[in-house]
């Protein structure tokens, strides 16, 4: 009986700290939901949607992040990338891993682990890991740029404070299509922040600032600094340049 009671007393201790750690992430998460989470707006496509992006890349100076040839940055201390934007290549290194990404035919990648070549059984893995990185962290530092790539539906969208704002969504491409924003412009058209309706996040709606832009060498206006919520999402040695 002693052993059977000490049985019950653990699963109970177990129990509590279960309930200790679960209930107030719970509880945060229905906060966060029920004061963000907001269902995609339908907008209207057609001339005024694009319109309205035209005048954004006006704003940013689109021709001279177009003419340029080399990107380099570090998201979040973690990935660096070396972006070799003309040659549709991408040097991806994170902890011992460097992949030098082929943007266009990723089996013509190359992997190195500790600054030694390998052709292993994981090779692939990390080169599809790569792929994952770059489209992620490369879409935190240009995707004001990308708002009229092929496959994207551009809507225009009426806010609450009588703002126009732009919905944009990804029918292809990337790793994740169908994954949907509405940008919010400043004034002079430059982004402020965007919405997101993705599928990886699961509140709809929450919204990321697009902060602390900076010119390139090349003239490229790129951010460094995203807020979500109360994460930072930090861009550092940010570099474009024309070669």
């Amino acid at each position: 009986m002693a052993r059977a009671f000490d049985i019950k007393k653990v699963f109970k201790i177990i129990g509590g700290i279960i309930v200790f750690i679960t209930l107030p992430t719970l509880l945060l998460y229905g906060f966060v939901y029920f004061k963000y989470n907001e269902a995609l707006p339908s907008g209207q496509q057609g001339i005024k949607a694009d319109q309205l992006a035209a005048q954004m890349l006006t704003a940013l100076d689109e021709a001279s992040y177009t003419n340029t040839d080399y990107l380099e940055w570090t998201f979040s201390d973690r990935h660096h990338y070396k972006w070799y934007k003309s040659d549709n290549s991408c040097e991806v290194s994170w902890d011992q891993i460097t992949v030098i990404l082929d943007l266009k035919h990723h089996d013509n990648s190359k992997v190195f682990v500790a600054e030694q070549e390998y052709n292993g059984v994981e090779k692939h893995d990390y080169i599809h890991k790569a792929e994952g990185y770059f489209n992620n962290d490369s879409f935190w530092l240009v995707a004001p740029y990308k708002v009229l790539d092929a496959g994207v539906e551009r809507r225009i969208v009426t806010t609450k404070n009588n703002k126009e704002a732009l919905l944009v969504t990804y029918t292809s491409g990337g790793s994740t299509p169908g994954d949907s924003y509405l940008w919010h412009l400043d004034d002079n058209h430059k982004p402020k922040s965007f919405q997101m309706w993705v599928d990886i996040l699961p509140i709809k709606g929450l919204e990321a600032t697009w902060d602390n832009w900076i010119t390139t060498e090349s003239g490229a206006q790129l951010p460094t600094f995203h807020k979500l919520l109360v994460l930072g999402i930090e861009m550092t040695d940010v570099t474009g340049v024309k070669l």
